[in-house]
């Protein structure tokens, strides 16, 4: 046995330590601090797309052929500008026939005018009979018929005439052409091309039934409609920004909790002078979250995890490490804020994990956490 522990002391083959040797080694050195307190305001982020204020599909009003189009796809687009023509011709010789038919009905009317005021006349005389006089009345009141229809289809036919020409409804981005000059439109049917307003946009977005039912706690931000009195201001990133930077408002938020997913729908309306929002974007919007308090933060590396749960370690007396579930917060500062499980005052390792565990008595070297935690490198 001894020339066999002397072979592997030769070997070089390390010694085994005894459980006596390992108890007395030296408790290992972990950086320990006090959480960070200050006054917070609560940010929380949500993914959403941008939509359009308004969006219309363009369609005619008149069956016809495509006579002209007055627009480049993709232009920018003012209300009332004129984008579609619509072949004039078979609504221009409607048009006339219904001017020359009221012309018509107007004659009438005119004899039929004369014609009563004479049986008028005689009617006190006899020289006329009751029969013919009646007859006259009828005739008068049918020509005048006659002149409020007429004057009815002149009115149809100039509407169908100012409908073959399509103007933007709205001010906006146009999309392409649908159709073609030549291609056959059915009126109400064919759409020919979508128009959408680009100033202001709105901001969609969903919030889960756990943070709504915190926001209703919430005096001031989170979901508040904004009221002339009273904005509630957002800010907005786009896909490629880290930081929000597009200023808007909360203007809505819907009546009930989808079912399906338990989310609650909520817009923010902002300015888009420079038209660099698209509707259709994906974006990351910011709310305020919490009304003013004192909060409690930590470094993300005092974070530890167990199961399913956030925990910090306590060094608590003789300088043994205790291990306390956490519910964490948003990000701050650099810092992670401690919604529940901290007060403040205990020392907490912020450095050094993975050299301890409940129960490890450490050597702890205090330290103070700055104002803001420094960037990663």
């Amino acid at each position: 046995m001894r020339l066999g522990a002397a072979l592997l002391l030769m070997a070089g083959a390390a010694p085994v330590l005894s459980p006596a040797v390992a108890q007395n080694a030296p408790p290992p050195a972990v950086t320990v601090a006090k959480p960070l307190m200050k006054d917070v305001v609560e940010v929380d982020d949500f993914i959403g797309r941008f939509e359009a204020v308004d969006q219309i599909d363009i369609r005619a009003r008149v069956s016809g052929y495509v006579d002209k189009i007055h627009f480049t796809d993709g232009a920018i687009v003012k209300a009332g500008d004129l984008l579609f023509t619509i072949d004039q011709r078979p609504y221009q010789t409607a048009l006339d026939e219904a001017e020359a038919s009221l012309e018509s009905a107007k004659a009438r009317l005119d004899f039929a005018t004369a014609d009563f005021e004479r049986a008028k006349n005689l009617r006190p005389t006899g020289y006329i009979a009751l029969q013919n006089f009646d007859e006259r009345a009828q005739t008068l009141a049918t020509a005048k018929a006659d002149v409020s229809r007429a004057m009815s289809t002149l009115s149809r036919m100039q509407l169908d005439i100012q409908f073959t020409e399509i103007r933007a409804p709205i001010s906006g981005r146009m999309s392409r052409r649908y159709v073609s000059i030549g291609n056959l439109v059915t009126a109400n049917d064919t759409i020919l091309t979508n128009i959408v307003s680009v100033d202001p946009i709105y901001f969609n977005f969903d919030v889960d039934e756990r943070s709504y039912l915190e926001y209703q706690k919430v005096t001031a931000g989170a979901l508040n409609v904004s009221r002339e009195d009273r904005l509630n201001e957002v800010l907005v990133a786009t896909s490629d920004e880290t930081e929000p930077t597009h200023k808007g408002r909360i203007d809505f938020t819907d009546n009930r909790l989808d079912n399906a997913s338990g989310t609650l729908r909520a817009r923010a309306v902002l300015d888009n002078k420079d038209l660099s929002l698209k509707p259709g974007q994906f974006g990351r919007i910011s709310i305020l979250a919490s009304d003013k308090y004192q909060g409690v933060l930590v470094p993300e590396e005092a974070l530890g995890t167990d199961q399913d749960s956030r925990v910090v370690f306590i060094v608590g007396p003789d300088n043994v490490i205790s291990q306390r579930k956490v519910r964490v917060g948003p990000r701050r500062d650099g810092y992670r804020i401690i919604r529940e499980g901290l007060k403040g005052d205990e020392l907490i390792v912020v450095n050094g994990l993975a050299k301890v565990r409940p129960g490890t008595k450490i050597e702890p070297k205090l330290t103070t956490l700055p104002a803001v935690a420094a960037a990663p490198n």
